[in-house]
């Protein structure tokens, strides 16, 4: 017992220290921020751009679908450009164009070596000086520059309006026709665009050659190349990741538990009572096999617009579900569905884990379930309309589609999120309470579920944190903290301590071993994941120390995972146990998956571009959502399920539970999702990263990469994983229904629980 006080006590303080460093490093990220001028002027004294036009046109790109149409500093989606590395490309070209004709009446390509050599120079000293006056406010451009703006802002406002011309490309982008209807907000869209790129490549003040973006995208013509602290933090990075597995294995050792546990003859939980509570929580988990189902569609039409972007095989579908509303509700609900299942798992454990049933818990549980029932689907419905309807800004923020990739939700739709979680923690904590006091073996793990389930109501708040105007790079900042901390942070300690409690309940672990384990698990994460968030700031407008402190303690993130593939066998050996624990094959069965994607998907996969280094050039490509796709269903996905499991059997009755449904479903998941990750993502991931190496980042997301035939044949390749994959989820939606079938069983004593 000293020893896990002496635990917790650590825990405590790094929770508060790492925090702390956060938002110290927040606070550096508000005052280092790439400056929006108050008027970008021409050095003729032509007005370009003021500075609420520039942030009106971060307010149309976002309402216009943001994150999901396409990126800006490499966040969001994969199918449209990067529009920073898009703008700075075509700015570039056009420029060097104007002063090949200006010198020798002649295009740049028709130019000799020699001819073309000294416009390549000045190019990079036009476009990296960085001609910012903070006095006045103001941002001066050389005329010639003025005017390769003007030619490329007609560029978007075609691709954006309705210009008939842009057809062809805007189908290979699977945009549709006139996503920005006001004439004001497609005026200022161009401005933010050109902000976002001068940010990537004008030099900060005081520092030589690193942009307010350290140099991000790489893009040649501007000698936008990686820093030199890119290089050099990502190989101190790897040595700290070597170091830290090595360190990991060697404590591992030290400290094994060599006692043999004995498991019991007959199942722990064979008497359990079912509480009125405890029954209202099944109707969650329908919910989430239906999130689940909506959310296959939904990744199936989205990853179908890649190849046509106007049609799904051939029916006109983007007139009605164009991809920036099908890959919203994609992202959402993949979300969503995970955490309603680890919701309902804490609703359903609350009085078994406090021994007794709170009063009016059953009417709580029930009002919850209603309030989130109403949140996804007005969210869906309020995002699409005004996505079809183009209903402007102030509507896509407060009840549509803010347009950030997995918190899309309007704000409006937020804060109901919020009250609702805040609710959730209130049943739990009144389940919990009275096992909160009593001392136990059990108390440290129902200390850090109820812990980890106050973290996750509390962080939603950081979803409220940013305003319709607020800077770019802060929004990012905010961002990350919801999903980073709060899906990868907080939701994973939850349903780890979740499960060893399931597990020490059902006498296949030492609650005493498990209440330590769990709390120095989390120290680990937790050391490594809450400043392990700055990895996904590497370039988003933020000081060049994010870069330092975000390689290596994201490399610690990776250090746990290395044993998680020992812990994943662990778990199996847990099916031979006891002759009864079979029961339990299929949930245990889903935590040992979660230990195999943990390491395959969240490990190996994610850094693999975690270094900065390697995120320099990937930021923005498949090999992201490869590691995105096997990390979020493997691991959180996997969890869900498993949770799920375990509570059914509590729930439904013994005789209609059926495993020869539940092992295709569980093979079917994990095989789809194996096939999807390594036969279309990964390869298109590399493909495209080689293409960004050797040409630039806007290349390797441009139309004639993405809709090249290599990248469509992987594509198509992903089809036979996305079928095995849904043949899973069918299997499992099919269990599901069987359960609510009549009950076979014998006739039992109320309110007990027993296996036919």
């Amino acid at each position: 017992m000293h020893k896990t006080r002496n635990l917790w006590r650590w825990l405590a303080v790094i929770f508060f220290l790492s925090f702390a460093a956060l938002g110290w490093i927040g606070r550096e990220i508000y005052l280092e921020k790439p400056p929006i001028p108050q008027q970008v002027l021409s050095s003729t004294g032509k007005l370009l751009y003021s500075g609420e036009q520039i942030q009106r046109g971060q307010e149309a790109w976002l309402s216009a679908g943001g994150q999901q149409m396409g990126s800006v500093w490499g966040h969001g989606s994969y199918v449209a450009p990067d529009w920073s590395a898009d703008w700075l490309h075509r700015e570039a070209m056009t420029l060097r164009n104007i002063w090949a004709i200006q010198q020798f009446k002649k295009d740049y390509s028709q130019l000799s070596h020699e001819e073309q050599a000294p416009l390549d120079v000045r190019l990079i000293s036009v476009m990296r000086s960085n001609t910012y006056d903070q006095a006045s406010d103001t941002l001066t451009i050389q005329a010639d520059r003025a005017i390769a703006i003007e030619q490329v802002a007609q560029h978007y406002m075609g691709l954006f309006g309705s210009d008939a011309s842009q057809d062809k490309l805007r189908e290979q982008y699977a945009m549709i026709s006139g996503s920005i209807k006001n004439a004001d907000d497609l005026k200022a869209l161009p401005a933010f665009f050109f902000w976002s790129a001068w940010s990537a490549t004008t030099n900060r003040p005081g520092l030589d050659h690193i942009s307010y973006t350290s140099n991000w995208p790489h893009e040649p013509l501007v000698a936008n190349t990686p820093t030199t602290g890119t290089s050099v933090w990502s190989i101190a990075s790897i040595i700290l990741l070597i170091a830290g597995i090595a360190a990991m294995i060697l404590f591992h050792q030290m400290h094994r538990d060599e006692e043999p546990v004995i498991c019991p003859e007959n199942d722990p939980l064979v008497t359990l009572k079912l509480t009125p509570s405890m029954k209202a929580t099944m109707k969650y988990f329908y919910v989430v096999i239906g999130l689940l189902l909506a959310q296959v569609g939904m990744g199936i039409i989205s990853a179908h617009y890649q190849v046509e972007g106007g049609s799904f095989f051939g029916i006109p579908l983007a007139e009605v579900l164009p991809f920036t509303i099908s890959r919203t509700i994609h992202t959402q609900l993949g979300v969503l569905w995970i955490a309603t299942a680890w919701l309902a798992t804490g609703l359903f454990l609350a009085p078994v884990l406090g021994g007794k049933e709170p009063k009016f818990q059953k009417l709580g549980v029930d009002v919850l379930f209603y309030a989130l029932l109403l949140i996804v689907v007005g969210s869906i419905v309020c995002g699409w309309v005004g996505t079809l309807q183009r209903l402007g800004t102030s509507y896509s923020f407060w009840l549509g589609n803010q347009g950030l990739e997995y918190t899309s939700m309007g704000r409006v739709w937020q804060i109901l999120l919020f009250i609702g979680l805040l609710i959730w923690v209130c049943l739990l904590g009144r389940g919990l309470w009275p096992a909160l006091r009593k001392p136990s073996e059990s108390q440290g793990l129902i200390a850090m579920v109820f812990i980890s389930a106050v973290c996750i109501g509390l962080f939603y708040a950081s979803s409220l944190v940013w305003g319709q105007k607020t800077h770019y790079a802060l929004i990012e900042y905010w961002r990350w903290w919801l999903v980073h901390l709060w899906v990868e942070g907080f939701f994973e300690v939850f349903a780890t301590a979740v499960i060893a409690l399931l597990l020490s309940r059902l006498g296949l672990v030492r609650a005493t071993s498990a209440n330590r384990a769990i709390v120095l698990e989390t120290i680990v994460f937790l050391f490594g994941g809450i400043l392990g968030t700055l990895h996904h700031l590497y370039f988003t407008g933020s000081p060049t120390s994010v870069i330092a402190v975000g390689a290596m303690f994201s490399a610690l993130e990776v250090v746990p995972l290395a044993l998680i593939g020992a812990e994943a066998y662990q778990t199996y050996r847990h099916n031979h146990a006891a002759p009864w624990v079979a029961k339990y094959r299929w949930a245990i069965m889903c935590f040992v998956a979660v230990g195999f994607w943990n390491t395959v998907g969240a490990g190996l996969l994610g850094f693999a571009i975690n270094p900065p280094i390697s995120l320099y050039y990937v930021q923005g490509l498949n090999m992201t959502a490869a590691h995105a796709h096997a990390a979020l269903f493997g691991v959180y996905g996997m969890l869900g399920i498993g949770l799920m499991l375990f509570c059914l059997r509590g729930l439904a009755p013994a005789a209609n539970w059926n495993d020869k449904l539940l092992k295709p479903a569980f093979w079917s998941l994990n095989i789809g999702l194996f096939m999807m990750v390594f036969m279309s993502l990964l390869p298109s991931g590399i493909y495209q990263a080689v293409a960004s190496i050797e040409h630039g980042l806007w290349y390797a997301r441009s139309a004639e990469i993405i809709h090249s035939p290599v990248m469509e044949a992987l594509v198509w390749l992903r089809v036979p994983g996305d079928i095995v994959f849904a043949v899973g989820v069918v299997y499992l939606a099919i269990f599901a229904l069987k359960l609510l079938g009549r009950d076979r069983s014998l006739p039992l004593p109320a309110g007990k629980l027993v296996d036919a």
